[in-house]
C-alpha cells in the first residue's frame, strides 16, 4: 500500500509518502528542493556516486511512522543539504523548511 499526502510545516505544504513493504515502511517527506527519509536513504552514495545531481536531503533512521520522521534527528545529511544550513542531529521538520 502506498499512501501520498500534504502535509503542512509552518504554512509550508510538503507531501509525505509511506510505502509499506514487507517487513518494513518506506519513509519519505518531501519539498520543492530536498527530502527527508528513513534508513533506506544511502546518504554516502548521494554524497559520491551521485554528487554531480547536487541531491538536497537527510536520512533518519528507527522511524516507523511520517511523524517520527518528523521528530526525528537526522542521522546524516547530504553535502547539499549541509550547504543549506541542515545538518546530523537537526529535527526532520526543521531541516525540511531549510531544504524548501
Amino acid at each position: 500500500m502506498i499512501d501520498l499526502s500534504p502535509i503542512e510545516i509552518e504554512g509550508k505544504t510538503f507531501l509525505s509518502i509511506s510505502v509499506k513493504l514487507p517487513k518494513t515502511n518506506l519513509l519519505v517527506v518531501t519539498g520543492d528542493k530536498g527530502y527527508i527519509m528513513c534508513g533506506a536513504l544511502d546518504v554516502a552514495l548521494l554524497n559520491e556516486k551521485l554528487k554531480s545531481r547536487k541531491i538536497i536531503a537527510g536520512r533518519a533512521v528507527g522511524v516507523k511512522t511520517i511523524e517520527e520522521l518528523l521528530e526525528a534527528p537526522l542521522e546524516s545529511v547530504t553535502n547539499e543539504a549541509e550547504n543549506l544550513g541542515a545538518a546530523k542531529g537537526m529535527i526532520g521538520k526543521k531541516a525540511l523548511l531549510l531544504m524548501n
